[in-house]
């Protein structure tokens, strides 16, 4: 384990609109208010979205299984925004739920919000953190500088 400790700096109340591209959107925001280091959560509804689900095998690294869907669907999520060089990246995991039926996983693209999206942005401050490689898993992670 490694870890650093900071503190909360600014903190965001962000409504995503119906159509927006959460994901698009999310990182316009980072970049527009210099967001280098967050944390984030949010509640909604999402029209469509494709996302990692987990491994096809317990590999490393992992070959993972892609889900989309496009029948709309609630979302309740957690996040992260830190860079990847000189561009912030978003890490969203989320649960996604429809009548009986869930999916959850890493969302990564097609994010169209149905109606709206609620989310709190909390940035870090006394962090030194980034996504990068991490030559042992062979893919990208948060590195605590």
């Amino acid at each position: 384990m490694k870890y650093q400790k900071g503190n909360i700096g600014r903190v965001f109340a962000v409504k995503m609109e119906h159509g927006d591209d959460l994901l698009e959107e999310l990182k316009k925001l980072a970049v527009r208010e210099n967001i280098e280091s967050a944390g984030m959560y949010m509640i909604g509804a999402l029209k469509s979205a494709a996302l990692v689900t987990g491994p096809r095998a317990l590999t490393v690294p992992p070959e993972v299984e892609w889900v989309s869907f496009a029948d709309g669907r609630e979302i309740v999520g957690l996040g992260t925004i830190f860079h990847d060089g000189n561009e912030p990246v978003v890490h969203l995991h989320s649960v996604f739920g429809k009548g009986e039926s869930a999916l959850a996983g890493c969302v990564r693209k097609d994010t169209e919000v149905y109606l709206v999206v609620e989310i709190i942005i909390m940035e870090f401050t006394g962090i030194n953190a980034m996504r990068g490689i991490d030559p042992a898993l062979g893919m990208k992670v948060m590195m605590l500088g």
